[in-house]
């Protein structure tokens, strides 16, 4: 059979740039809520807004499994034309997630409390903070179902229809939070207010498109949500057990940079800013290297689905390449063009220094992070999970022992390159497991096509 024609530079290319510009609506979300307020309130509301979103972005980030292990479920399922099962993975991980979503609401009060003792601001910001996570955190349940979704979206290959959700989420958002907080004054409960609003209607809208998307594959007699399936006991342990898998992984990761974090600070405080505006130059270029490992998520389960180890081994190879060349891209631009970055950032003498005495250092690791995030969308496409669990464990242990090698002899160039390292280890430690996934296809005449 022959290979799909989207395989290709220019196709993955036009697969990747929703997803790009999706992977960019997040941050633009909470940049709107801090202009609004920013412009409408005082100081002590735009801390509000800060510390609260602080608080929901990490218990949210903690639960990103929703969405990467939906992806390499739907994709897999998809790629074998099982549409059956598809809408059975979507039944199945919202359940999870409004199961959580409820979790996360009985515990309210004492997430709240441990947050704000591990944060310390005014009684002002404290005060109105607290209103804004009191209302925000009834969003729960629905914030996690609109991950479920957007996995569903990346695992079926629909990035346009990832784009118009998040979209939608964003407009709707800034129009709630100007009318809320700006024509009805109602400060930081407006914006909240707004938020939570913005997030249920876009799992009620997010429902709606993949509703009718997968309705067109289903038999006049099947129901939806084939009930059976989705409570079939195998099922329901394969995905908390990958949940839970890439769980552990995340935060080791989120851990991973928060000891970068943590460990700059030791240097002082000027390298502490400098290295989190470097931090912000790395969390750019990951838009990119993230759109294009979301549609090898879906492009190498579906070929493992199909058992189209040809199919697997091209989009391998043509994704690589263009996520190669992106990194290369945006390191010489970094290179060329950080400085006068740094410079629109911040206009502290001293900061804008060190970050450009580091500079180097950013470039290069967002050269070299490409393959990291090529091999986790790989591996979250197929729901190897397992591997990337012990993936992300194995890369740590190397990223300490380099840091306590290198940081006491050459300081804070020794924990640059210590992350550097660390990088290039989770791509090393993942690309150990390829040859064993490669031979799990099945024998190229006995392939099915991609559906």
């Amino acid at each position: 059979m022959a290979v799909p024609e989207e395989i290709t530079h220019r196709g993955l290319l036009f697969r990747a740039w929703p997803i790009i510009l999706a992977n960019m609506a997040p941050p633009l979300l909470g940049l709107a809520d801090t202009a609004i307020i920013g412009n409408l309130g005082d100081a002590a509301a735009l801390g509000a807004i800060a510390f609260g979103a602080l608080i929901l972005s990490f218990v949210y980030l903690s639960f990103g499994f929703l969405r990467m292990g939906t992806t390499g479920f739907t994709a897999r399922a998809a790629g074998a034309g099982d549409h059956s099962e598809v809408r059975a993975i979507m039944g199945r991980a919202l359940l999870l997630a409004l199961v959580i979503g409820l979790l996360l609401l009985f515990l309210q009060l004492p997430l709240e409390a441990i947050a704000f003792y591990l944060l310390e601001g005014s009684p002002a910001v404290e005060n109105a903070a607290q209103v804004y996570f009191r209302i925000r955190i009834w969003g729960a349940p629905a914030a996690l179902s609109v991950f479920v979704l957007s996995g569903i979206l990346i695992g079926l290959g629909k990035g346009r229809l990832l784009l118009a959700l998040q979209v939608f989420l964003n407009g709707l958002n800034i129009l709630l939070d100007l009318l809320f907080a700006g024509v009805l004054g109602m400060g930081v409960a407006g914006i909240a207010a707004g938020t939570l609003i913005a997030e249920w209607s876009t799992f009620l809208f997010g429902g709606w498109l993949l509703y009718r998307e997968l309705t067109v594959n289903k038999a006049h007699d099947e129901k939806f949500w084939p009930v059976a399936r989705i409570l079939d006991s195998a099922s329901l342990r394969n995905t908390v057990s990958a949940n839970t898998d890439i769980l552990l992984r995340t935060l080791v990761l989120v851990l991973s940079f928060a000891f970068f974090t943590s460990q700059s600070a030791r240097f002082g405080d000027v390298i502490l800013a400098a290295n989190h505006v470097l931090v912000q130059f790395i969390s750019f270029a990951a838009f990119f290297l993230d759109g294009y490992a979301f549609v090898v998520e879906s492009l190498a389960g579906r070929a493992h689905g199909a058992g189209r180890r040809d199919v697997f081994d091209l989009t391998v190879r043509k994704s690589t390449t263009i996520s190669f060349f992106t990194a290369a891209a945006l390191a010489l631009l970094l290179a060329l063009a950080g400085r006068q970055v740094i410079a629109l950032l911040t206009d502290i003498p001293e900061v804008r220094i060190a970050a450009n005495d580091m500079l180097n250092f950013a470039a290069l690791y967002v050269l070299l992070s490409f393959a990291a995030f090529q091999l986790d969308g790989i591996y979250i496409g197929v729901s190897r999970t397992r591997q990337m669990r012990n993936a992300a464990f194995q890369s740590a242990v190397v990223y300490l022992l380099a840091w306590w090698l290198l940081t006491e002899r050459f300081g804070i160039d020794g924990l640059w390159w210590a992350m550097i390292i660390y990088v290039v280890a989770r791509a090393v430690a993942l690309l150990r497991y390829l040859p064993g996934l490669r031979a799990s296809f099945a024998p190229p005449d006995q392939s099915e096509g991609i559906a």
